[in-house]
C-alpha cells in the first residue's frame, strides 16, 4: 500500500482519540505528509509515463526495423537489446545451362529429318529469279507476280547437327574436272536449275555456257573444267512418255524391264542424283509391258508394284555398271505434294492457294507422301552393291505448303492469264517449287554429302 493511503487510514483513528483542536505539530506533520505523499505520486506517474513512452519508442523501433504487416504482434518474453538484422544473402541467380554445340555435320551419324524451319529474314540469297537466267518461268514465282516473299528467308536447321551452309566456291573446287548430272523428272530438274543458279554466282560471266535440249542439258563451269547436267528420264526405265510429255496419264506405257535407253547417258559422270516419284503417282493403275511396245499386250499393276520392277532395273544396272571408287551415286527421296488443304487444319482451302506460312508443328505429317512408296525405295536400295546414299527430304518439305509455284507459274509453256489466276481451283500448282526455295535447301543437304 503507497504511504499516502496508509496515512489517510490513520487520520480518523487519531481524530476519534483526540477530541480537542489537534495541536499545530500534528496539523504541520500532516500536512508535510499529505504533500510528500503528492510529490512521490506525482513522480511516481512521471516515471510510468516515460516507461511507457520509453516502451511505446521501442515497440515502434522494432516494427520498423522487423517490417511486420500491420495487425501481426511481436512477442519479447524478455527485454532485449537492439540488434542490428543483417539481411539474407541475395539469391543467385538462375541460368539456363547453355546449349551444347551442335556437332559438326556428319552423314554417317546426323539425320536431315530431325530438324526444324526457322525464319530468318536477314539472309542473304545466293540468287534471285532475276539474277539467275537459267531458271525456268514455270519456277520463278518473283518474275511471275507472287506479291509474298517471306517463304524465301526459311532455314531448315537439325536438331544435333550443323548443316552446312552452301558454299559455291567450294562446290565448284569439288567438281574441278568432273562431271555432275541429275536424272528425273521436272522437280529434278527444278534441283538441278537450283544447283545451277548457285554456283553460277561464282562463276565469272565468260567462264560458263548452258546448253538445253529436252533430254539433255549443260551447264559448264569452263575454268574449272566441271559440267552440271540434267537428264529427262522420270520414270527411270522407258515409257513411250518419254519423248512424248503430253501424252496423258491414260495413254502411258512403262518398260519396266528396260533402262539402258536412258542409262547409257549415265556413264562416265562422277556423281549422279536421282529421283523418281510423282509420275508414278497419276494413278492408282500403270500400264506394263515387257519387250516391244504395242498397243495391246500390256498389264495394269498396282503404282507401288509398278514401282517396284522399275526401280528394281534400275538397281540392276547400277549395280552392273557403276565403280563406286569412281562414282558416287545419291538418290532423293520424294518430294511432297499439298494438295489437301484438310491435312494442315485448313478446312475450305484450295490446296497450297494463298498459303504463306509454313506448318511448324514439328513431326507434321500431311497425306502428300506415299509411305509404301518411300518403303520399295528403301528396301530396294538397302539390297544393292552400289552405296547409294538417300538424301531424305521428304520430311522437310512436309512443312513447305507455303513455298510451292501455286498460280505463279504456267502452264503449257505460257504464263497463266490473269483469268486463270482468278481461277485457283483448276490451275494451283501444288507439286513444284518456287526457285529460290525448298530446292536449295536440298541442295544444301546434297552439299554437305560431298
Amino acid at each position: 500500500m503507497p504511504p499516502s493511503a496508509e496515512l489517510m487510514v490513520q487520520i480518523p483513528a487519531m481524530t476519534k482519540k483526540a477530541k480537542g483542536r489537534a495541536p499545530l505539530s500534528v496539523v504541520v506533520a500532516i500536512i508535510g505528509g499529505l504533500a510528500l505523499a503528492g510529490i512521490i505520486f506525482t513522480e511516481d506517474l512521471r516515471s510510468l509515463t516515460e516507461i511507457m513512452e520509453k516502451k511505446k519508442d521501442k515497440q515502434t523501433k522494432e516494427q520498423k526495423r522487423t517490417s511486420l504487416p500491420g495487425g501481426a504482434r511481436m512477442m519479447l518474453t524478455r527485454p532485449v537489446e537492439e540488434v542490428t538484422v543483417t539481411p539474407p544473402p541475395p539469391v543467385e541467380e538462375v541460368t539456363t545451362p547453355p546449349t551444347p554445340a551442335k556437332a559438326a555435320f556428319d552423314p554417317s551419324r546426323c539425320s536431315v529429318t530431325e530438324g526444324y524451319w526457322a525464319y530468318n529474314r536477314s539472309k542473304q540469297l545466293h540468287y534471285t529469279d532475276e539474277s539467275c537466267p537459267f531458271v525456268d518461268s514455270q519456277d520463278s514465282c518473283q518474275r511471275n507476280g507472287r506479291p509474298d516473299s517471306d517463304y524465301l528467308y526459311w532455314d531448315w536447321h537439325l536438331d544435333d547437327c550443323n548443316l552446312p551452309r552452301f558454299d559455291p566456291a567450294a562446290v565448284l573446287e569439288k567438281l574441278r574436272g568432273k562431271r555432275m548430272m541429275f536424272v528425273g523428272d521436272s522437280l529434278q530438274m527444278g534441283q538441278w536449275l537450283s544447283f545451277v543458279c548457285l554456283v553460277n554466282s561464282a562463276v565469272p560471266y565468260t567462264a560458263r555456257t548452258m546448253e538445253r535440249t529436252s533430254t539433255l542439258s549443260v551447264f559448264a563451269a569452263t575454268d574449272y573444267n566441271a559440267t552440271i547436267e540434267f537428264y529427262w528420264a522420270p520414270y527411270l526405265v522407258e515409257s513411250n512418255s518419254d519423248r512424248n510429255i503430253r501424252l496423258g496419264a491414260d495413254g502411258r506405257v512403262l518398260h519396266v524391264d528396260a533402262v539402258e535407253l536412258h542409262a547409257k547417258h549415265w556413264k562416265g559422270a562422277d556423281i549422279l542424283v536421282f529421283d523418281s516419284y510423282v509420275w508414278w503417282m497419276t494413278g492408282s493403275r500403270i500400264k506394263t509391258v515387257w519387250g516391244a511396245f504395242g498397243d495391246d499386250g500390256y498389264e495394269e499393276l498396282d503404282a507401288w508394284v509398278a514401282f517396284r520392277l522399275g526401280l528394281k532395273t534400275w538397281a540392276n544396272w547400277v549395280d552392273a555398271n557403276i565403280d563406286p571408287n569412281a562414282t558416287r551415286v545419291f538418290f532423293m527421296s520424294i518430294s511432297t505434294t499439298h494438295m489437301r488443304s484438310e491435312d494442315w487444319g485448313r478446312e475450305g482451302g484450295i490446296r497450297c492457294y494463298n498459303e504463306t506460312w509454313p506448318i511448324t508443328r514439328k513431326g507434321y505429317w500431311g497425306s502428300g507422301a506415299d509411305r509404301r512408296m518411300m518403303e520399295v525405295v528403301s528396301d530396294v536400295l538397302g539390297r544393292m552393291r552400289v552405296p547409294v546414299a538417300l538424301l531424305n527430304v521428304t520430311q522437310l518439305t512436309e512443312h513447305r505448303v507455303d513455298a510451292h509455284v501455286s498460280v505463279y507459274t504456267e502452264t503449257g509453256g505460257q504464263l497463266l492469264t490473269p483469268e486463270q489466276h482468278a481461277d485457283p481451283q483448276t490451275y494451283t500448282d501444288c507439286i513444284h517449287w518456287c526457285l529460290p526455295g525448298v530446292p536449295d535447301t536440298w541442295n544444301q543437304i546434297l552439299y554437305a554429302h560431298l
